[in-house]
C-alpha cells in the first residue's frame, strides 16, 4: 500500500516566490513526501505526494495562478490501472 496516494504536480505563476520558503511552508503545513519546488523567474514547478491534493492546489492558488495541474492516483497505477 502506498502511504501517500496522489502524485500532485503543478506550475505556479507568481512574482516573488522563494522556493526555500515555499518548500518549508509545505513541509510544515501539509502531510506528504517527495516534495520538489523549483523556481525560475516568475514560474514555480511543484511536485508532491499527498493524500490531500486539493489542499496543495488551494494553497498554491492563493499565491498566484496555477496551471498544468496533474494529480495522478499512484495506487491505481501500482495496480496496473490508469492513474
Amino acid at each position: 500500500m502506498i502511504e501517500f496516494r496522489y502524485d500532485t504536480q503543478l506550475l505556479l505563476e507568481a512574482e516573488g516566490i522563494d522556493e526555500d520558503e515555499l518548500f518549508d511552508y509545505i513541509t510544515d503545513h501539509f502531510t506528504g513526501d517527495s516534495l520538489l519546488v523549483v523556481t525560475d523567474d516568475d514560474t514555480t514547478k511543484l511536485h508532491f505526494h499527498t493524500n490531500e491534493p486539493w489542499k496543495i492546489l488551494e494553497y498554491c492558488a492563493s499565491l498566484g495562478e496555477i496551471y498544468d495541474i496533474v494529480v495522478e492516483d499512484m495506487d491505481r497505477q501500482a495496480r496496473g490501472l490508469k492513474g
